[in-house]
């Protein structure tokens, strides 16, 4: 089976307990106002990659790694992809599975229990701009942290629904080429200061949270 995907990184420190594989899927149905990874909203069959072979190259990574971070894009906008990418990595690595989700967890649970229950975090519920940004993990305060499985329970704190981010919130930072991508949750508003910061520097830049550029 194909996944749609936009891109994939390790180390990540910034979505997860530990040093974690990050894989952000492409596609995403939700389109929550203010998001900040529009990029990854199209769905783009050219993106698509066979699970297996994606996990072989991974496996590297995987052998390092403390656990894996499934972003987007929206993954459960490709259920059955999402179901086989979690278990080929579960053959790989030992650590806990993170999953976030714009999807509220009632229809979640309710329309794919069975996947939630292959993963170990589930961090449900659409961006919501006007919520507030308080608490760890999250872009917006509705958004809702599962704890799904005793290995979570024992990495993640047992109040990590309520927890708020530390006085310094970290993002990584990586150069690929000409681009310069960032993966954690920026504060709000951070985005348009870096497209301004640089502008005075003489620089233009097109970050994710701007509508795509048209292809040819």
């Amino acid at each position: 089976m194909k996944i749609a995907l936009n891109k994939v990184h390790f180390p990540i420190t910034t979505l997860g307990h530990g040093r974690r594989v990050g894989i952000w899927t492409q596609g995403c149905s939700i389109h929550c106002p203010g998001c900040i990874s529009r990029d990854t909203w199209e769905p783009d069959d050219g993106r698509a990659v066979e699970v297996g072979a994606l996990v072989e190259t991974l496996a590297p990574w995987l052998a390092q790694a403390d656990g894996v971070t499934i972003s987007g894009g929206e993954p459960f906008d490709q259920p059955g992809a999402l179901a086989e990418l979690i278990a080929a990595v579960r053959r790989h690595n030992q650590g806990d599975v993170l999953v976030f989700s714009g999807y509220s967890h009632e229809k979640l649970f309710a329309k794919h229990r069975a996947l939630t229950q292959e993963m170990d975090v589930l961090i449900s519920e659409p961006f919501e701009a006007g919520a507030g940004q308080t608490l760890a993990l999250r872009g917006s305060d509705n958004q809702r942290v599962f704890l799904l499985t005793e290995l979570a329970r024992a990495r993640y704190p047992a109040d990590v629904d309520k927890n708020p981010w530390p006085a310094k919130r970290r993002l990584d930072v990586v150069v690929e080429g000409d681009a310069v991508w960032m993966a954690g949750i920026p504060h709000p508003g951070e985005m348009a200061r870096l497209r301004q910061e640089l502008a005075l520097r003489g620089f233009a830049c097109k970050t994710s949270d701007q509508p795509p550029l048209v292809r040819a």
